[in-house]
């Protein structure tokens, strides 16, 4: 190894010397989606996107074997042949299998939603920057022995594996149901004490306790109904 030209121009060089050519350019790399386990255990589907490119081509050639990957089957006169494409699908093929791994080892640390850990708490659906941080960090950490550097990286696919998804589904539905039946009841109640209260400073009718409880009963049920209540008519008197 004699050293790198990364600029444009010419150049002395030994004639007896090989030369290879690496592109530096940045490239895209799409992780397929991979089940893995989350911080408490459920089955999960998730997926990343990622730009690389080759930081230190010496790392690149000679701290993993990026030519034996690159190799293309001998010829018929027993040699083997290097193009560049073949040696950045060998480092492109790396990328993806270090992917794998550092995508399954960040899933890990996360729950998927705040479901069953504290709201507070950073998740896999809602802490998208700070774990794309993590996600671009252990990449990179990874990475850096083969002299690749990691761009950017996101996640672009998150999902509930198929054999629990019916099952989150339905308590997504079930949790939906409960925080817009609590806007209910907390709007319901507001307007009751607010009717009740201003028939009281304005003497609109004089009501005893029991004749507020019957009025609370009636407006809540008006208001915390999902179908339109149907009246009934009193024709005697409250006690009656």
């Amino acid at each position: 190894y004699k050293g790198v030209l990364k600029e444009t121009g010419f150049f002395w060089v030994n004639p007896f010397m090989s030369k290879k050519k690496l592109s530096m350019r940045a490239r895209n790399l799409n992780v397929n989606p991979i089940k893995v386990n989350d911080k408490v255990g459920n089955p999960i589907l998730i997926g990343l996107v990622l730009v690389w490119k080759l930081k230190d081509t010496y790392k690149a050639m000679f701290e993993i074997d990026a030519q034996t990957m690159a190799a293309s089957k001998p010829g018929k006169d027993g040699t083997v042949t290097y193009s560049v494409s073949k040696q950045m699908d060998a480092f492109e093929n790396f990328v993806a299998v270090q992917s794998d791994a550092a995508l399954r080892q960040v899933a890990g640390q996360y729950a998927y939603d705040n479901n069953v850990v504290s709201d507070a708490a950073i998740t896999l659906r809602s802490g998208g920057d700070e774990v794309n941080v993590d996600l671009l960090n252990e990449l990179n950490n990874r990475l850096e022995m083969a002299g690749i550097e990691i761009v950017e990286a996101r996640i672009n696919y998150l999902a509930y594996a198929p054999e629990i998804a019916a099952v989150m589904l339905r308590r997504q539905q079930a949790e939906a149901i409960i925080s817009a039946r609590e806007k209910i009841v907390e709007g319901a109640v507001s307007m009751v004490k607010m009717a009740l209260e201003r028939i009281e400073d304005e003497n609109i009718i004089e009501m005893d306790s029991d004749k507020k409880a019957a009025m609370v009963s009636n407006l809540l049920v008006v208001l915390c109904a999902d179908e339109s209540a149907q009246p009934v008519l009193n024709t005697g008197t409250l006690y009656q």
